[in-house]
């Protein structure tokens, strides 16, 4: 073999070594997915790190997934998120005062959105947009609209979703003390007949957490220093600010999240929808019994009752009006289930032993998005479950009975309770849903 020969066949070979090593955002930006390899580390970076935010669930750095960005508009949030970072893993994150840059750097593969939820719809289509994958805080969304507009962003950019709540899969379910699995198996063998009834209560474990009400005459106060308060507004309506709406109260206002209900209805409600089998569909009725609400600050409520088509019902009761005596979480026809997993069915463990565990899915976040499969609970179920929170967001606002068609996701004859699942942004935020 002649020199000229030997030296084209060695710059050949170094020229493919050095293709093959190309970085996955480099790839990615030549077209289609980003390619990661079974061996290559992940990034992450996080929107909002006042609160959960800073909790081990979003503050969280390995060899397998590495911290690289915190965001905030409030200096002192961000601040203690760098430090954070510093101080827990050695390491140095890039602060951003804007969203918008963190969800474009290229160096940044996950978003986790942990802000309030009037934040949620915008952040997380913009974070499919761009080709990111995304880790979002509960609710899903304030609106059933923005649902809509994650749901389409997330499956048409082929990205990979997975919203903050698991108690479908594992973990005891709050105060119920059981996990869902027996549950699921419970209901899915038929021996409690059908259709269910399933009781949300402080009765059968479940707070409402009415500590999450607004107040109706707010004194404007002077925006601190640390806060640019028009950004953490965005898309929300301009309202004087008061410390009161802003940070760990915030909850407590419609501008912003849902009370109680937005803050653990989907903790609540999306094992619901798993144990009875309707993570494809949406309840037909909702009804609600509670005081009329102030159109800024969120109230109580006695009770909120839905309804699916095939007569399915879940309860929710609120603090201080749960039924009297001992209440089941789950009755049918043929039996009940009260907390502690307690069976009016004789011999039930015995009998659900036989029957077939539920289906398994996928519930390691990084591998999905590895291998790009479908996290177990998914765009769609939570898309689902969050729809129903705000169905009843969208009842107690109205203080009346509401009828859902399932089909078209819309509310029937009823234009106030229609204008509720999109509304309007303000400025020019509403362009990016």
């Amino acid at each position: 073999m002649n020199n000229n020969r030997r030296s084209f066949i060695k710059k050949a070979a170094i020229g493919a070594a050095a293709f093959t090593i190309l970085p996955r955002h480099v790839l990615g930006a030549m077209g289609g997915d980003k390619y990661i390899g079974p061996n290559d580390q992940l990034t992450r970076a996080i929107i909002g790190v006042g609160g959960i935010g800073t909790g081990p669930l979003h503050m969280t750095s390995d060899q397998t997934c590495r911290l690289v960005g915190v965001c905030d508009v409030d200096s002192n949030h961000l601040k203690n998120g760098v430090n954070m970072a510093k101080q827990k893993f050695n390491q140095q994150v890039k602060a951003y005062h804007d969203f918008r840059e963190l969800i474009h750097d290229p160096n940044v593969d996950i978003v986790h959105i942990a802000t309030p939820p009037h934040w949620h719809g915008i952040m997380a289509v913009e974070a499919a947009r761009a080709g990111k994958d995304i880790f979002c805080e509960k609710p899903m969304t304030r609106t059933i609209g923005e649902g809509k507009r994650i749901l389409q962003a997330v499956k048409g950019h082929g990205r990979i979703f997975r919203i903050n709540t698991w108690f479908r899969f594992k973990d005891t379910f709050y105060g119920l003390g059981t996990e869902t699995r027996p549950l699921k198996k419970l209901v899915d063998s038929g021996l409690l007949g059908w259709p269910l009834t399933v009781r949300i209560s402080g009765a059968t474990g479940f707070a409402w957490k009415f500590f999450w009400t607004g107040r109706d005459k707010l004194t404007p106060e002077p925006v601190p220093a640390n806060l640019d308060y028009d950004m953490w507004l965005g898309p929300a309506p301009y309202k004087p600010y008061n410390a009161h709406r802003t940070h760990q109260t915030f909850r407590g206002y419609w501008d912003y999240d849902g009370g109680g209900l937005g803050d653990m209805g989907q903790h609540y409600i999306d094992p619901v929808q798993y144990i009875l089998g309707k993570d494809d569909t949406f309840p037909i009725k909702v009804e609600v019994d509670a005081p009329q609400q102030h159109p800024d600050a969120i109230g109580i409520w006695r009770k909120i009752v839905f309804t699916y088509e095939d007569g399915c019902k879940i309860i929710l009761e609120g603090e201080g009006f749960e039924s009297p005596g001992k209440v089941p979480y789950i009755e049918g026809p043929n039996g009940k289930v009260y907390k502690g997993f307690e069976c009016t069915i004789p011999n039930v463990m015995e009998k659900i032993a036989a029957m077939p565990d539920p289906e398994i899915r996928n519930t390691d976040f990084l591998e999905c998005v590895r291998t790009r499969q479908q996290f177990a609970l998914d765009e769609d179920k939570s898309y689902h479950s969050c729809t129903i929170v705000n169905m009843g967001v969208c009842a107690l606002r109205l203080n009346r009975t509401l009828h859902f068609d399932p089909k078209t996701q819309l509310f029937i004859n009823d234009d106030a309770a229609n204008r509720l699942i999109d509304q309007p942004m303000r400025g020019s935020w509403g362009r990016y849903m």
